[in-house]
């Protein structure tokens, strides 16, 4: 079972702290509240926090101070920064100093338990550059991903750049992992960048890194993502997206294998692999002049293909229990499992956000489903669940029905349809309460005496 996230919220004003400790404890979080930041770092040499909230304002040590230690320190830990300060030089030098994300006061209380929970996932999932990736599970028995499996195996023992092209949601980065993890270079470090995630005024100084007073913030040198991966392998993921000045720059560091930190005056040898991901066409965009030739070439020593889900569909009833497991992990609940039928309808789902739709479909499955067994009628639409009939629509096919029979000359149809009426409804609420009768009850606007009655009258007690 995994452990329940940590969160330190630092802050001088009592009722922020106040604030977030009730709103992050109802989301099943455990928060420790600091009033000084100077006793943040003593405390960071006992245990490391899954997610950290500072305020930028505060006596004693400023939270940007406290920011560029923490990084210094700890370069995979989110720190959210929060101000009353919300001017664009706030926001830059909070970005530039390692943050995860700026939050600017008065901020929507759920606002920033989501950007928390987002910051929990992204603590859980990071790598930590000074240690290498653990082995990546990559499932597939589809024709389509022996393939890829192949290609990984080929590129075993070998350093060469590679190209990882498909959709989004595809499993691009888990390719990019399993290559390192059998590579020469499996015990050094994995760093992965998402391109477009990055501001492109940022994405220099997240690359390369800064020397101090290089720019207005830039209080104290920072390490850039290719000094991080030195000897290893960094992941540039949506590579797309750089903007055209940059990828001048990675060109000539790819091929001269050193570069400058903005600012900085004495060059820097690496010594890196660069493994590149997009789920663009770059050879449209190098037709449309929007991505280097020449860089693309560098980077395409080797191409790599992810099919999209529906490409691989015998695949899915192999995730479909995985992800149930590892969801059932995260929310530290028992697994579930799915009927046939509700892995067939799952099955024929085109899934246009791959397997991280799919993912993210277990998840909320395990959280809302009712019961241990996850049935078709469970399955929302978005997820191709057969959509709900408009209301109504049963009371038309009743009086259809009875129209039918009563010209037929049948009589006593309240005595024939009642009881099957009832059945459906008590089965429905029993489903949704997990088979605990008091809480059907309560749905059905009965007692739950009135309902044992009705189960055992309609032979349901089983």
């Amino acid at each position: 079972m995994t452990s329940t996230a940590t969160v330190w919220v630092i802050d001088d004003d009592k009722s922020i702290r106040w604030v977030l400790q009730q709103a992050l404890g109802a989301e099943g979080l455990v928060v420790t509240e600091f009033e000084k930041p100077t006793d943040v770092l003593p405390a960071l040499a006992q245990s490391v926090p899954d997610v950290m909230v500072a305020d930028i304002r505060m006596p004693g040590m400023s939270g940007l101070d406290l920011l560029e230690q923490v990084h210094a320190a700890h370069p995979q830990l989110p720190v959210i920064v929060i101000t009353a300060h919300s001017d664009l030089d706030s926001a830059l030098a909070a970005y530039r100093s390692g943050a995860f994300e700026y939050l600017p006061k008065p901020f929507d209380i759920d606002e920033a338990v989501t950007l928390v929970q987002r910051a929990v996932q992204s603590s859980a999932t990071d790598t930590d550059p000074a240690q290498p990736a653990s082995t990546s599970t990559i499932i597939g028995t589809a024709p389509a991903m022996q393939t890829v499996f192949r290609a990984i195996g080929r590129l075993a023992g070998s350093s060469m750049s590679v190209l990882i092209t498909g959709e989004s949601g595809t499993g691009k980065e888990l390719v990019a992992r399993a290559l390192h993890d059998n590579s020469p270079r499996a015990d050094q470090p994995f760093v992965a960048l998402n391109v477009s995630a990055i501001a492109s005024e940022l994405l220099e100084s997240e690359l390369f890194g800064h020397e101090r007073g290089a720019f207005t913030g830039a209080d104290s040198r920072r390490t850039g993502r290719f000094e991080q991966a030195d000897g290893g392998t960094l992941f540039l993921d949506e590579i797309g997206d750089m903007p055209a000045p940059l990828q001048t720059r990675l060109l000539r560091v790819l091929a001269e294998g050193e570069f400058y930190r903005i600012g900085g005056k004495d060059p820097i040898s690496i010594d890196v692999r660069v493994i590149a991901a997009t789920h663009q066409d770059l050879e449209q965009q190098v037709s449309n002049e929007k991505f280097r030739e020449d860089l693309y070439h560098r980077l395409n020593v080797f191409h790599i293909d992810v099919p999209p889900l529906r490409e691989r569909r015998e695949d899915i009833a192999l995730l479909l229990p995985h992800y149930l497991a590892v969801a059932a992990r995260e929310l530290d609940v028992e697994p579930k499992s799915f009927t046939a039928e509700a892995t067939a309808l799952l099955t024929g789902f085109d899934w246009p956000g791959n397997v991280r739709q799919l993912v993210n479909a277990c998840r909320r499955l395990t959280a809302l489903a009712p019961g241990s067994e996850i049935r078709a009628s469970d399955i929302p639409v978005e997820f191709g669940g057969e959509a709900a009939p408009p209301t109504g629509q049963w009371r038309k096919a009743l009086e259809q029905l009875a129209e039918q029979k009563l010209a037929a000359g049948e009589s006593g149809l309240l005595q024939e349809l009642l009881p099957d009426f009832e059945r459906t409804l008590i089965g429905a609420a029993m489903r949704a309460s997990g088979g605990r009768r008091h809480v059907a009850a309560q749905l059905l606007g009965w007692g739950r005496n009135t309902l044992t009655r009705k189960m055992r009258e309609l032979d349901l007690d089983d």
